[in-house]
């Protein structure tokens, strides 16, 4: 009999104990009551067209039917001009505007359509999170980390749980990437949710329903984020070039949402690294082609066509966006890269506070870098997209003397240096449908510009820029490019001179090149993200270094065929190179250089200049 009880009591405590865990593990899990809501009244696509119905009429009705008196009149009609620019501007990257319509839709919500504590959880299964999708949780953990880090929350995540190392889930865990998955957010999300508030959940429904109307979809939250950029329909296989035979199948696959389809194809860049946010959905095809067809309307720049497959534009956050659609790419694509001005300052470029590494000496390019500016140096800033080239341009603009006119030519605005600089004599063009590049230098030489400031070296024609600048229009010039190294810096601007037309011989062209250019600052961003200089090389026109011809008329006959058949315009030569996770003096400028650059600085700067090459070449000076 006794053994009959210890059973009976044994079961008992393991159904308990099997309660008690799976309390713990669902821990905003509540009894759900039974109520008389109307289910159909209360979920996203209902009340996201309740919305729409009433932002229609707020905008659309005639105040002159409502026999308002003067003052009322004109409140009206000012709350209806403001709501139209907001749903105009909210879209274009404006976050004020955002969070303008989205408190009107939250108190649409409140007030007209009768949201309470009850029938919050039939438009999202808040108490029952095993129903929950993993978009559903994300969206929550992004609500739970803003209210504490506002736009790092997800960076926090990321960080927090190191989100971002190299995982081998791809390619049957054979090759390496940086991708979070489901699990990983589902994981986060048993650990960090907890009881949700009301408003809470009326903040994810909210941003819910604005991102579906009005906003840029799952990509919405993430956009805001201070990360680097954010991408979509560049991964997976689009329904066209899916290879399926029978349509069950097809049809099946389509319902499961295949992790290889175009639709779970949302990237993000982070502190230099591509990652793939692979839990998340764009749900339809037609979805990412709402969003490139509205992602890039900021003011007006033109329609994306068949014709015209490609935009490249800016967002009012000072963002840039590009958007491609089919037959120019073979599905609808957009990236929308961001740049953190908090990153543009020289200090913080060359050791980032919170990335996690640090770099030794960087005190040398810190000291060293400055001088260039101060001395009106053209500089080349080359490394691969994602290195920080706008970043380091940006960080250096300060070094300039303030009495030097900066002008800017991009192709979209992209460094906004009027923000950083507001009281600097600053302007910038960029191209349009109407006004070429061309056009857009020829104005700017008429406008006293001292310093030119290319974005991207990106076309042959732009090169052009460069030289001419260089040459006739300003006291000097800094530009971006990508070449890998400094003899394909070289070939590149030489070549693009000759495609242009702007000169018919090889080494003439390659001379004129050498006798802009001054320096080549190149970055590196390596396998880990880590973002570093990995070079500062002067340009050494042979001009100045070549030696008078042998007094023997054999020998100099000799000599001048040499000279002839072996031209060669100029010299690389390393000036700071990085090496062992730090920076290293290598060989000091060139005397023709450092002369050059005194007569460009005032005695206070040529005596610290003197002053820290004596440090950092001790031997040279």
């Amino acid at each position: 009999m006794l053994f009959w009880n210890g059973i009976a009591i044994g079961m008992i405590l393991l159904v308990l104990l099997a309660f008690l865990i799976y309390k713990l593990r669902n821990p905003i899990s509540v009894p759900k009551v039974k109520t008389n809501v109307d289910s159909e009244k209360f979920n996203i696509k209902a009340m996201t067209k309740y919305i729409k119905i009433q932002f229609n009429e707020m905008t659309g009705r005639n105040l002159y039917d409502n026999a308002l008196d003067r003052a009322d009149f004109e409140r009206q009609k000012n709350m209806r001009v403001e709501l139209k620019a907001a749903l105009k501007g909210c879209n274009s990257g404006d976050l004020y505007d955002k969070m303008y319509v989205k408190d009107l839709i939250h108190d649409l919500l409140m007030k007209g359509y009768g949201m309470d504590e009850q029938n919050v959880n039939y438009v999202l299964p808040f108490d029952e999170p095993e129903k929950l999708t993993v978009q559903d949780k994300f969206e929550i953990l992004m609500q739970i980390y803003k209210k504490k880090h506002k736009y790092k929350a997800l960076p926090q995540m990321i960080e927090e749980y190191r989100l971002d190392e190299l995982k081998n889930v791809i390619e049957d865990g054979q090759t390496e990437s940086y991708i979070i998955t489901e699990e990983e957010i589902l994981d986060i999300y048993q650990e960090k949710a907890s009881k949700l508030s009301f408003e809470d959940k009326m903040q994810v429904i909210v941003q819910r329903i604005y991102q579906e109307y009005k906003g840029f979809g799952v990509i919405d939250e993430i956009r805001n984020m201070l990360i680097d950029g954010v991408s979509g329909g560049v991964s997976g296989l689009p329904s066209s070039m899916q290879d399926i035979e029978d349509e069950q199948k097809l049809l099946e696959a389509m319902r499961r949402g295949s992790k290889e389809d175009v639709l779970h194809s949302v990237w993000i860049m982070y502190r230099g690294k591509t990652m793939h946010l692979s839990f998340l959905s764009f749900g339809s095809e037609r979805e990412i082609k709402r969003i490139c067809q509205s992602i890039y309307k900021y003011n007006s720049p033109g329609q994306l066509t068949e014709q015209n497959g490609y935009i490249i534009n800016d967002m009012k956050d000072n963002s840039r966006i590009v958007v491609m659609r089919p037959p120019f790419a073979e599905t609808w694509i957009f990236f929308n890269r961001k740049f953190d001005l908090t990153f543009a300052d020289l200090e913080n470029f060359l050791n980032p506070k919170g990335r996690g590494y640090t770099f030794k000496n960087t005190v040398l390019p810190l000291r060293f870098i400055p001088f260039l500016m101060k001395s009106t140096r053209t500089i080349a800033v080359t490394g691969e997209q994602g290195s920080g080239k706008s970043t380091f341009i940006m960080a250096c603009i300060k070094f300039y003397a303030a009495t030097l006119a900066l002008r800017i030519m991009e192709m979209a605005f992209e460094l906004h240096l009027r923000k950083l600089f507001p009281r600097r004599n600053i302007v910038t063009t960029k191209e349009t449908a109407e006004i070429s590049g061309q056009q857009g230098m020829d104005v700017q030489k008429k406008t006293d510009g001292a310093v030119n400031i290319i974005g991207e070296a990106a076309t042959d024609e732009q090169v052009t820029w460069i030289i001419q600048a260089g040459t006739v229009a300003s006291k000097c010039t800094i530009f971006s490019h990508h070449p890998k190294t400094f003899k394909d810096l070289i070939s590149s601007l030489r070549n693009s001179a000759l495609k242009t037309g702007l000169f018919q011989n090889e080494f003439i062209a390659e001379q004129q090149v050498v006798s802009i250019l001054n320096f080549d600052v190149h970055l590196f961003k390596d396998p880990e993200g880590r973002r570093y200089i990995e070079r500062i090389t002067e340009c050494v026109p042979l001009i100045y270094q070549e030696n008078p011809y042998p007094e023997d008329s054999e020998k100099a006959r000799i000599e001048f065929y040499k000279r002839m058949t072996d031209k060669r315009a100029y010299e690389e030569r390393d000036i700071i190179v990085f090496e062992d996770d730090g920076y290293v003096a290598k060989n000091p400028i060139t005397e023709h250089q450092k002369k050059d650059m005194l007569k460009q600085m005032t005695k206070k700067d040529c005596a610290a200049f003197e002053e820290m090459l004596s440090t950092f070449w001790p031997v040279a000076s």
